[in-house]
């Protein structure tokens, strides 16, 4: 369930399982805090093709995923059919009875409208019910977003416009939860630098996947100079021994509605 600067809510879903699988793989130890129990409802938000929900489900909880992106959930329903999957709109979603948990790995950071999306998990929980969340956090990707702008000014275009994520601070993002009524009982940021497949290609493929937006606006060639740029201007930082490492930083939240 992803807002998301990607034409008609498209994800290469192929390239996302075959080169990007850590963005669930470090979600699975997100699943601690979440500590499914037998016949919990719970919605996995921004299920992506499906894997965590997966995992939730194999805990005993009834559980849904939902996603943003047409494309995600097509390959969530042919990888777990057993999984009820649908497409919705993290900022306005409905649920048919109230949740026991809303769970969501590596999504919000996606979502500008923050206030919206908090209103909507808030709507759908129980009483008691928990909201365990991981996302990018301030200071995100900064080094590649600073060297994705400077590669942009050669052609005249502004990074911050076309910039698709939100990355807020821990008192940020606690603030906007607390004014929704939620209680934050655990919040941390950390740094997660994360190293990315592929070898030499794994910068690009980063970019095509996760970060198109930027590029929206360039012939085919002006994308394959832009990301030349940027790989040239991150290799003395992020390439070592043939691995590229994305410099991720992370807020990891639990709230509770009273």
């Amino acid at each position: 369930m992803n807002n998301l600067s990607i034409p008609n809510n498209y994800w290469d879903t192929s390239l996302y399982e075959d080169k990007h699988a850590f963005v669930w793989q470090y979600g699975e130890d997100l699943l601690k805090f979440l500590n499914p129990q037998p016949g919990e409802s719970i919605l996995d938000l921004g299920c992506g093709t499906g894997q965590l929900t997966e995992k939730i489900a194999q805990a005993g909880a009834q559980v849904m995923g939902v996603d943003h992106a047409s494309t995600m959930i097509e390959k969530a329903r042919q990888n777990y059919p057993h999984i009820r999957f649908d497409v919705a709109d993290a900022t306005n979603f409905q649920v048919d009875k109230p949740l026991d948990a809303v769970f969501s790995n590596a999504v919000l950071h996606w979502v500008k409208e923050a206030d919206s999306a908090i209103a909507s998990i808030h709507q759908s929980l129980k009483p008691g019910g928990r909201f365990v969340a991981e996302f990018g956090s301030k200071g995100n990707v900064e080094a590649i977003v600073t060297a994705l702008s400077s590669a942009l000014e050669a052609f005249n275009i502004s990074a911050q416009t076309l910039n698709p994520w939100y990355f807020p601070s821990i008192g940020e993002y606690a603030t906007l939860l607390e004014q929704q009524g939620f209680d934050v009982i655990y919040a941390i940021l950390f740094p997660r630098p994360t190293p990315l497949a592929e070898g030499e290609a794994g910068m690009a493929n980063w970019i095509q996947m996760f970060a198109s937006s930027f590029l929206a606006e360039l012939s085919g060639e002006q994308h394959t100079q832009v990301i030349h740029a940027v790989e040239e201007q991150l290799k003395p930082t992020l390439y070592q021994q043939g691995t590229w490492t994305a410099d991720y930083r992370r807020i990891r939240i639990v709230a509770i509605k009273p």
